[in-house]
């Protein structure tokens, strides 16, 4: 979208106050990122009211979930941009500039898939998305609905992008997609992503390859292999598994279970060596007793995962989950995140102890003058998701650069340490 804009004449301005018109991308997944997009809009919309704000677009899932809401109960709203028309943002821009009151749904499929960007996020770190939509079809999940089916780019493409964004700086890619171990199974009629990565590897200049969200039944031995084998590969995994609980990934969908996601990350720490595993755990689904929760508990202390997102259940209407028998209470829900969440700290405070006194590559990324500390990432640490590492240096080390750094200290969730000169 912002490439879209700018080809077509827009000034893009990183603050919205003064502008004359926002675009307001959505997330509308479940009710904390509906509550945040929400509150940023009536934001936006207090700015509107005082003329500091021209015209507001609301873009995304938000838009595409609600699209008949958002008008009604948000009458400051100018334009409503859905999932599918994304390549026509600018038309809606034009529109909502013209005093018209754009709303652009085609099926959420429509997008295409290759097409020119902007890198929004610093030069040294960049995204690149895979594929788009889903067809695992999780019961308490909209995006299939939302995003439409999966589609993967063609691999050519991902390569040209992809050395595009290292030319342009990128140390660090970042691989994601609803599912990215899925990759190519609908162009190519198998998952490809293991030849994707092997070849991804070969980009000069490239340092970092980090890969999010594997469906964890679909990480098969030859992925785990490339995985292990390419020293480009960051060992670090992000797989979420949602919960441990047979009865429970079955009633939503879920493909595989308890047994094989444990021989998963057996596999995973025999045969990578060194590897930091993420996942994402959901407390509270349907049906969830107190023994089902305490098995997750239990099983969150054996299996040990270096990093974790915990959320409480979030029913969400037009899924399957929400209409289902046996839904636990709200306030049960977040008691059981808070001490699942408890327990990952104090198993991510452990792996960091283990840390203490050893050198790591560290990707810096700033430099505070007042403290005389640089803040950079390990191979262990996804942006913005992650710990932190903060480090001194005998002299500044430029934003993108990798430092070799000892660790000689904790700092709540995050790591201390100090540049070794070589």
């Amino acid at each position: 979208m912002l490439y879209r804009l700018r080809e077509a004449g827009y000034h893009l301005v990183g603050d919205a106050d003064g502008s004359d018109i926002v675009v307001i991308n959505t997330c509308g997944f479940i009710e904390d990122a509906k509550r945040e997009a929400i509150e940023h809009i009536l934001r936006l919309a207090a700015l509107k009211a005082e003329g500091r704000v021209g015209k507001i677009l609301v873009a995304g899932c938000l838009a595409e979930r609600y699209r008949e809401e958002v008008f009604r109960e948000l009458p400051e709203v100018d334009g409503l941009v859905g999932c599918g028309s994304f390549h026509e943002v600018a038309h809606a821009v034009a529109s909502a500039a013209a005093e018209g009151r754009p709303c652009l749904f085609p099926p959420p499929d429509a997008t295409p898939l290759e097409a020119s960007r902007l890198v929004s996020t610093p030069r040294f770190t960049a995204y690149l998305k895979i594929a788009e939509g889903c067809d695992n079809a999780c019961a308490y999940c909209v995006i299939p609905r939302l995003r439409g089916a999966f589609r993967s780019l063609p691999m050519d493409a991902l390569l040209s992008e992809a050395a595009l964004l290292v030319k342009g700086g990128a140390r660090e890619l970042i691989l994601v997609a609803q599912d990215t171990t899925r990759y190519g199974m609908d162009l190519y009629g198998k998952r490809r992503l293991p030849e994707l990565l092997e070849a991804l590897c070969q980009i000069d200049g490239l340092r970092w390859l980090r890969l999010h969200y594997l469906y964890p039944s679909d990480v098969d031995s030859y992925l785990v292999d490339v995985i292990a084998r390419e020293g480009k590969i960051v060992k670090y995994l992000d797989i979420p598994i949602q919960h441990c609980n047979d009865r429970l990934l079955g009633a939503m969908g879920r493909r595989g279970g308890r047994r094989q996601i444990e021989a998963l990350v057996y596999a995973l720490r025999t045969r990578v060596p060194g590897v930091a595993l993420r996942t994402s755990l959901i407390a509270g689904l349907p049906g969830e007793t107190d023994a089902d929760f305490e098995e997750l508990c239990a099983f969150l202390h054996k299996t040990r995962w270096e990093r974790a997102g915990v959320f409480p259940y979030s029913p969400e209407e037009g899924t399957r989950a929400a209409e289902m028998p046996g839904q636990v209470e709200a306030v049960t829900r977040h008691k059981r995140a808070q001490i699942l969440m408890d327990i990952q700290r104090d198993i991510m405070e452990d792996f960091h102890k283990t840390l203490l006194g050893k050198t790591l590559d560290i990707l810096t990324e700033s430099y505070d003058r007042q403290t005389g500390r640089h803040c950079g990432r390990s191979w262990a640490d996804s942006p913005e998701v992650d710990s932190r590492v903060f480090f001194t240096a005998r002299r500044r080390i430029a934003a993108g650069t990798f430092a070799r750094v000892r660790i000689t200290g904790l700092h709540g969730d995050d790591l201390l340490g100090r540049a070794i000169v070589t």
